[in-house]
């Protein structure tokens, strides 16, 4: 895959030099993959081993998890590669994969929780016709509809940006970024521009209308309903309030990172900011989730104790 401009490689500009720290970097780094993929593969094994937990809300929560997953393999392999790299160069092709695995999996991710927030509003505001209007077999219906839809909508955003004619290499970013690239574009970017705004629409609007409806109609239900009630809302929503804030601050400190001049802010922070909701995310849901569900918790329990009863027995 080439440039139309002929070039074959990006030069990303926002790596410090560290010297040394690199290693202390290059393992702290691998640390925190290592712990993404140990405890989202966790997460996903228990529930689908567990029928028990074959339910619309477990799914959907593997579903976030396996977006974890594929959006941090999208990021760490690269960035540990670059880490111990003097040069930070990256093909034109890879640079266009890894645009595309990134927006998807912020897509998917934004998308999936929206359909959780749908998901509880049923089982909140309609509990007697949750399984009936919510079952298994819709919960993967809405599943597979939110990965295609993100992977379409992706797939022609990198097929305006391949045909750009670039008079530039240089991505001020850690990784590739769909929006520096088109900046770096001499050629008429007014289709990839026009595309953009009415991408954003569907990015943000889609997804951001359920999840308005469901949690004004949640409250709206608290508030009127008895204290059992509001215990229940807010012990099942508010992984994913908090999952839903964390990820729009962390999508925002990137917009801002890669649309206004950050020159003046130390270059840590800025690193931080880009990075955000690529790290944070995906190591704050199987925490939230883990710890706040209840059959997801005594599942780990369990299994953990079972373990642990059978190395005891295999040692006497």
């Amino acid at each position: 895959m080439m440039l139309n401009s002929t070039l074959s490689y990006f030069i990303l500009g926002a790596f410090l030099n560290v010297g040394n720290l690199r290693y202390f970097y290059f393992m702290i780094t691998a640390l925190v993959y290592l712990v993404i993929i140990i405890v989202n593969t966790s997460l996903i094994v228990v529930i689908c081993m567990n029928r028990s937990l074959h339910e619309p809300m477990y799914i959907f929560l593997c579903s976030l998890f396996m977006n974890e997953l594929y959006g941090s393999t999208g990021l760490f392999p690269f960035l540990l590669i670059q880490i111990l790299s003097d040069i930070h160069t990256v093909s034109a092709s890879f640079c266009f994969l890894q645009i595309f695995c990134l927006y998807t999996y912020a897509h998917v991710e934004f998308c999936n929780l929206a359909v959780m927030s749908y998901d509880r509003y049923l089982a909140i505001c309609c509990p007697l016709q949750y399984n009936t209007r919510m079952t298994s077999n819709k919960a993967v219906i809405f599943i597979a509809v939110v990965w295609l839809y993100s992977f379409v909508k992706f797939m022609i955003t990198l097929s305006l940006n391949i045909r750009l004619t670039l008079c530039g290499n240089i991505i001020n970013s850690l990784y590739c970024h769909n929006y520096l690239v088109v900046k770096l574009a001499c050629s008429d970017t007014k289709v990839n521009n026009i595309y953009g705004l009415f991408g954003i629409v569907l990015t943000v609007l889609v997804p951001l209308l359920p999840i308005l409806f469901s949690y004004m109609t949640i409250l709206k239900v608290c508030f009127s309903g008895s204290r059992q009630m509001r215990q229940k809302a807010v012990s099942t929503c508010t992984p994913q309030l908090v999952s839903l804030l964390n990820f729009s601050f962390g999508c925002s400190f990137e917009i801002l990172q890669s649309r206004f001049d950050m020159t003046g802010v130390p270059g840590g922070l800025r690193i931080f900011s880009c990075l955000y909701f690529l790290i944070i995310q995906p190591l704050l849901n199987p925490i939230m989730y883990g710890l706040q569900m209840s059959k997801i918790r005594h599942t780990l329990k369990h299994i953990f104790c079972s373990n642990m009863l059978c190395g005891c027995r295999d040692t006497v």
